[in-house]
């Protein structure tokens, strides 16, 4: 049977054909329901996956993307890809499903999300059955990306930060608080942009300002979402993201700090989703590679 597996996010997306015994990764643009139709998901489908396929067959189609959790979402996304694999069996699911499958697989265990975005549930080894609620990068979105950016900006435009720190910003970045004030609240994606600042902290360690930041940062998603959890103190603490897994040490000393068990640090679902469909042969799939 061939699988193929879907990750999507609103920015890019990657998919991965399993068929005998073997892995094909296509990476193709972001695919949002909230910002697409069914024709133009479709579109995006025909022009930049199908021709990597190469007419391979698909079996089963296990997409999970962002907006999914939406029934509405779910009813879009399944039509859009039934047209184009009209013989596969198709499965849509939401992003937190994806990372609570790669990180735990049929375990019991803490999945979280640490992204652009934030996000957690307990997964009991089938399903997830407790979620944390995610409030979005006005309210929520602790530890993520757009929420450890918006921290970075606070100290640029409140002056926080030191000489060296200010100086390595502005070469940087070369913007100033009109521009800044402009792409938050008037400009689209503001999510984004927030978390674009993320990589400052990365590039900047060591420093006791960015420590700090990256440090409240994290203790704010432990404290009102890993926190909620009574099962965090029973089962591992996983977690999947690029912020995640840039600061995974941080992740450790927390986890350490709170007496948590650490499970998985993964960069993005994938690798555990072909493990989790790909069953027990999945470890010795074989990459093909098209230039």
């Amino acid at each position: 049977m061939n699988i193929l597996i879907a990750d999507c996010g609103s920015t890019k997306s990657e998919w991965c054909l399993l068929f005998q015994d073997k892995k094909k990764m296509v990476e193709t643009q972001g695919i949002s329901p909230y910002f697409l139709n069914d024709a133009q998901i479709q579109q995006i489908l025909v022009k930049e996956l199908v021709p990597a396929l190469k007419n391979r067959q698909v079996d089963e189609v296990y997409y999970y993307g962002t907006g999914c959790n939406n029934a509405a979402n779910r009813k879009m996304v399944q039509k859009a890809l039934a047209s184009i694999f009209k013989a596969a069996k198709i499965h849509v699911d939401h992003d937190l499903s994806a990372a609570a499958r790669a990180l735990c697989g049929k375990n019991k265990g803490i999945a979280c999300i640490l992204g652009t975005g934030s996000n957690s549930c307990y997964f009991n080894g089938k399903k997830i059955v407790k979620n944390s609620p995610g409030l979005g990068f006005i309210l929520g979105d602790e530890g993520s990306g757009a929420y450890l950016g918006k921290r970075v900006l606070q100290y640029y435009l409140y002056d926080t930060f030191d000489s060296a720190l200010r100086f390595r910003f502005d070469a940087k970045y070369v913007t100033n608080r009109v521009e800044i004030l402009e792409n938050v609240y008037k400009n689209p994606l503001p999510n984004r942009y927030l978390a674009s600042f993320a990589i400052f902290l990365a590039e900047n360690r060591g420093h006791y300002m960015i420590e700090n930041i990256i440090e409240d940062g994290f203790n704010d998603f432990f404290y009102n979402h890993i926190y909620k959890f009574s099962e965090s103190w029973k089962y591992p603490v996983n977690f999947t993201g690029g912020i995640a897994y840039g600061f995974k040490d941080v992740l450790a000393e927390m986890c350490s700090s709170y007496q948590l068990q650490l499970g998985s640090v993964l960069r993005n679902p994938m690798e555990g989703l072909i493990k989790y469909h790909g069953g027990v042969k999945s470890n010795g799939l074989k990459p093909i590679v098209t230039k």
